[in-house]
């Protein structure tokens, strides 16, 4: 039946809880773990349990930068079932934090105005002009970017500048702190670092006065309570200054520590190659007087060769070239599954992703809970804050044909292939349902993905003897077929023939895989009952007529 299904998931809130203690989902041990901090969801303070992302603005936001607040996500709307509470009741909050204060190491290759960034190099990003000439400074532009990014998914987060806590003074008794436990934090941090490194290593790094550089120069204490500290400047004049109010930025682990401890970070997952500075920022929160969040630390992503994506190389994938090939859920089903294990990200895994995720949203509705909670269509579908109790919004949505069957007819379709046609072949195929927006988007990306990487590798072979026997019987079959056939009867009409001894093949993959490569050009493909009834019986016996005819 070609129709788009939905069905109600009748759960209460208290099988929900139940099965939730239980799941093994990954979001839901992350979930439980940070339960047996708060039970029920309550910190001894009364302020929401906060879920904390960081984001580096030297560069654009990327597809890193997605995955961990979506996986983030992932976890928070996990807890929030765990400890029965509904998005709307505040008893979470996301903070999406920018640590626009550091300094400005390396000019970026891919930036306009390059020689404005390298006379502005080891300033605060919030304190360079906007290569763009759009924003206030280049880490205003980058925010921006970030926001807007983050506004397009429809997460539910609060944005948090660095800048804006460090300028306003709202982190300046964090900075007290901080001089207060200087030696204390040296003694954790010195052993971990090289000789030469160590020479000069400060937990604090003032701003210049005269450059407005953020300088790793060593730094003595005078009034920690004051916030005053000693240094000698980049001309050599030894200062004593106020780190206060914006006159200095942390060091990255120390100020992840503080960070943690100043804004009350419950919960917050990192990068593999982070891993040393979890341990050591989390010993030092302790020395601040709190407490290192729980969370989780995830593979990276490989390219197409199994070697780590590097954004100075270009071998990563980027976000708009996903949403090119294919739809924003599929990205997030394919980010879904083990963050604990490395990924290959190239364009090669679109498609599969595109349609395992409709078939596992498909499923949804009819599978018990225990099996709802480890589907990745119910963290996608919840992950925006929708849902009662185990329901989760659309489930149980299908789409009536597969995004592989649509690559298929756009690869014969050839250089005819444009989204309207597509989309007549489909409201032919489909009768009087309505081609929602997701199919609509979905035959956008087929086009691209088609013209890109499809057409350029298909090879339609010619038939052996016994392969065009059997095709020959098929448009013999396929001559008496009324065009409104049924793709599932068509589908039979083809496994007769391939199980018909007379054409000799030993098993049905071998006549399928001669279909595929005769007809459309391509190992694989897709249901041929599906394909024919989509594009047409005449216009399949056409393929067959021209496939004979390479004999």
């Amino acid at each position: 039946m070609h129709a788009y299904q939905q069905q109600a998931i009748p759960m209460s809130m208290t099988e929900l809880i139940e099965a939730a203690r239980n799941s093994k989902a990954w979001p839901f041990l992350e979930a439980q773990r940070l339960a047996k901090r708060y039970p029920d969801g309550v910190k001894p303070d009364g302020s929401p349990v906060l879920f904390e992302t960081g984001y580096g603005p030297s560069g654009l936001p990327h597809i890193g930068t997605f995955q961990e607040v979506l996986r983030t996500t992932f976890v928070r709307r996990a807890y929030e079932a765990l400890i029965g509470a509904k998005p709307e009741d505040g008893k979470t909050r996301l903070v999406a934090f920018s640590d626009d204060m550091d300094g400005l190491r390396k000019v970026p290759d891919n930036l306009p105005n390059q020689a404005l960034l390298t006379e502005n190099l080891h300033k605060p990003l919030s304190r360079i002009p906007d290569p763009f000439e759009k924003f206030e400074s280049f880490a205003h532009h980058n925010n921006a970017m970030l926001r807007d990014f983050l506004d397009r998914f429809g997460f539910d987060y609060e944005f948090v500048a660095a800048s804006d806590q460090y300028n306003s003074g709202a982190f300046d008794d964090a900075l007290r702190n901080v001089l207060a436990n200087n030696q204390a934090i040296l003694d954790i941090m010195l052993p971990t670092l090289r000789a030469e490194r160590a020479a000069t290593y400060s937990p604090i790094m003032p701003i210049s006065p005269t450059t407005g550089h953020v300088l790793q120069v060593p730094v003595e204490i005078v009034d920690a309570q004051e916030g005053i500290v000693r240094f000698t400047d980049e001309d050599g004049t030894t200062l004593e200054q106020s780190v206060l109010g914006g006159m200095a930025k942390l060091q990255w682990k120390v100020d992840f520590a503080m960070r943690w401890v100043a804004l009350g970070v419950d919960y917050e997952m990192y990068g593999k190659d982070l891993t040393d500075t979890g341990v050591q920022s989390g010993k030092i929160a302790k020395v601040l007087g709190g407490r290192k969040p729980e969370g989780l630390i995830y593979e990276l992503f490989l390219d197409a060769n199994g070697e780590k994506i590097s954004k100075s190389k270009g071998n990563g994938l980027t976000i708009e070239e996903w949403l090119t090939y294919g739809s924003e859920e599929s990205l997030g089903f394919y980010i879904f599954p083990n963050p604990k294990s490395a990924k290959q990200l190239h364009v090669g895994v679109i498609p599969r992703a595109v349609d395992d995720y409709w078939q596992f949203r498909e499923r949804l509705a009819d599978q018990p809970l225990d099996k709802q909670l480890g589907n990745p269509a119910w963290h996608l579908l919840r992950a925006n804050g929708q849902g009662e109790g185990a329901e989760a919004p659309g489930a149980g949505e299908t789409l009536p044909v597969t995004f592989g069957l649509l690559l298929n007819l756009a690869s014969v379709l050839g250089a005819e292939a444009t989204s309207e046609n597509l989309a007549e072949y489909l409201r032919s195929y489909l009768g009087d349902v309505e081609i929602r927006p997701e199919l609509e988007r979905l035959i956008d990306c087929a086009i691209n993905y088609t013209r890109d990487f499809v057409a350029p590798t298909l090879n339609k072979r010619a038939p052996t003897a016994n392969e065009a026997a059997a095709l020959t019987a098929l448009d013999a079959q396929l001559a008496t077929t009324p065009p409104e056939t049924p793709a599932e009867d068509i589908q039979t009409l083809v496994y007769e023939i391939g199980k018909d001894e007379a054409h000799g093949f030993e098993n049905l993959r071998d006549w399928f895989r001669a279909l595929y490569e005769t007809l459309l050009g391509s190992e694989q493909g897709p249901r041929m009952g599906s394909f024919i009834a989509l594009y047409g019986v005449e216009n399949s016996r056409k393929l067959i007529a021209e496939a004979l005819a390479r004999q």
